[in-house]
């Protein structure tokens, strides 16, 4: 496991994207054990665009400009729907009284069609991961699981601390209405900038 590898996963780890931010909206929203389980569900979303780059899958988005567009468009019109929830107070950052493993469902839902509808992840890792394999190299496939289980472990850990951060302050949040406004209006414009992000992007 080389330094290289281990750093450049924390640097795109840690970079703020829509799976890190939905992580901190259900913190302050839910508490710390919904955003566990937000970290949880964002890093096994993952998974789907590692097995891609690993069988070759991410090749086809990588040439087929309309399945790229299809994808990609879908991805910005969810992102617009998730502003449009947390505007609406029922989104990750509503405030929820009742259990949370009573939404897990839904925010697992959630989490999936965020992570699925962003084809370039599984271009990204299409990308990222052979960088670390070199040509020739014994049980190349068990060697890129084991660099993806890394990663996934890295993303678990850092969101993680970002949602128990968020649910640590979320007393102050909660408690003061017009904090609760801005912090979903801010929520809502990053998931927009997001979108906009997304839109713009190409292959």
């Amino acid at each position: 496991m080389s330094i290289e590898f281990l750093i450049t996963t924390l640097i795109v780890v840690i970079s703020p994207g829509a799976g890190a931010i939905y992580t901190i909206a259900t913190g302050l929203g839910r508490g710390g054990r919904a955003s566990l389980w937000a970290a949880l569900f964002c890093t096994f979303g993952i998974v789907p665009h590692m097995l891609a780059a690993i069988t070759g899958l991410a090749a086809v988005l990588h040439t087929s400009a309309l399945a790229f567009d299809i994808i990609k468009y879908l991805g910005v019109a969810y992102l617009l729907y998730m502003a449009w929830s947390t505007l609406r107070e029922t989104g990750a950052l509503s405030v929820e009284a009742r259990q949370e493993k009573k939404r897990l469902g839904a925010m697992a839902a959630e989490v999936m069609l965020i992570n699925l509808l962003n084809p370039k992840l599984s271009i990204f890792f299409f990308a990222f991961l052979p960088q670390f394999v070199p040509t020739g190299t014994p049980n190349a496939v068990m060697r890129m699981l084991e660099l993806s289980g890394v990663f996934m472990a890295m993303t678990f850990v850092v969101f993680a601390l970002y949602g128990l951060f968020a649910a640590a302050i979320r007393g102050q949040v909660t408690s003061r209405p017009a904090v609760l406004t801005w912090m979903r209006r801010s929520f809502a414009a990053a998931f927009v900038m997001l979108g906009a992000k997304l839109a713009l992007t190409q292959r």
